[in-house]
């Protein structure tokens, strides 16, 4: 899985050189740009402390959402710099960019601050140091706000019965009403699926903001099989989508993909690219056959 970022005036490969400069374990796999109808689209791969990135900038912008946020694990029991880096990458992150929690010590960590960068990308940033298992340095967050606020707890059901092999993990419900936030709902969790760690958390606090499609969740799909199954399960109750992307009933934007489009990109001719692009664009729900045909130029 690889979160897709939609970025404004086609600064997608700009924001990936910023984001992999900051931290260690990143690099820019790949970026082209090719014609669309309406204008031009420029897309990049890159990978931020070893979670793979995907972004992209076409001829309209998103306004980017702080509903999916990603946070950044600074432990010092794998870096004994721990401390001293949270303050770097934040005095970065911050430059030109909104805080929304400054970078101090709060009652879950010793050092905490979320921003939202000078592209409007949200990150937070916690010095960190679990027990247990171990998880990675990069983890995207789910912040379940407005008419979803409370259903974080069974949206994790939800995807860990839609993917195979997932798992939860930290689960910290509310033990009273705190304000708005209801006993029961969760402050925090996580949870494991499609090989990626994730987090989530519910408030029922007024926000200007929820899930929308500027940041998605990427499902590359070898197989028309596993297009279908998770197409059927994302989708159920919620809003299917032009071009594989969809919505859940919860809000949160799924792109159910083909790799066979991600290898024509990357590996195509001009006319290969143009052909495939052309066929993808009249679908809902991604067909991996189709898609192949306009590949080879049948």
């Amino acid at each position: 899985m690889k979160p897709h970022i939609w970025f404004d005036q086609y600064k997608a490969r700009e924001a990936a050189e910023f984001y992999t400069s900051l931290l260690p374990d990143s690099s820019i796999s790949y970026d082209n740009h090719f014609p669309m109808s309406g204008g031009e689209c420029k897309v990049v791969e890159f990978t931020l402390a070893g979670q793979p990135f995907f972004g992209i900038s076409a001829g309209h912008s998103m306004k980017i959402s702080p509903s999916i946020s990603f946070m950044i694990n600074f432990d010092p029991s794998r870096n004994p710099d721990a401390a001293a880096r949270i303050d770097e990458v934040w005095s970065k992150l911050s430059e030109n960019g909104e805080v929304m929690m400054p970078l101090d010590r709060y009652p879950f960590s010793e050092r905490y601050g979320w921003v939202s960068d000078k592209y409007g990308v949200s990150w937070q940033l916690i010095l960190t140091n679990p027990a247990g298992e171990e998880r990675p340095v990069i983890v995207p967050s789910l912040l379940y706000t407005g008419q979803v606020a409370g259903k974080a707890n069974e949206a994790i059901d939800f995807y860990c019965s839609a993917f195979k092999d997932s798992k939860r993990g930290t689960t910290a419900p509310r033990p009273e009403d705190m304000g708005p936030d209801k006993a029961g709902t969760l402050m925090f969790a996580d949870f494991y699926i499609d090989q990626t760690w994730l987090a989530a958390m519910d408030s029922a606090h007024a926000h200007n903001f929820g899930f929308n499609e500027a940041v998605s969740l990427l499902i590359p799909c070898e197989t028309q099989e596993e297009i279908d199954h998770y197409w059927s399960a994302l989708s159920a109750d919620g809003e299917p989508g032009q071009c594989g992307w969809l919505k859940d009933k919860y809000g949160v934007s799924w792109q159910v993909a083909s790799t066979v489009m991600f290898d024509a990109l990357k590996n195509g001719s001009p006319e290969q690219i143009a052909r495939i692009t052309e066929a993808f664009m009249t679908m809902t729900k991604v067909d991996v056959a189709t898609l192949q045909r306009a590949y080879d130029g049948h």
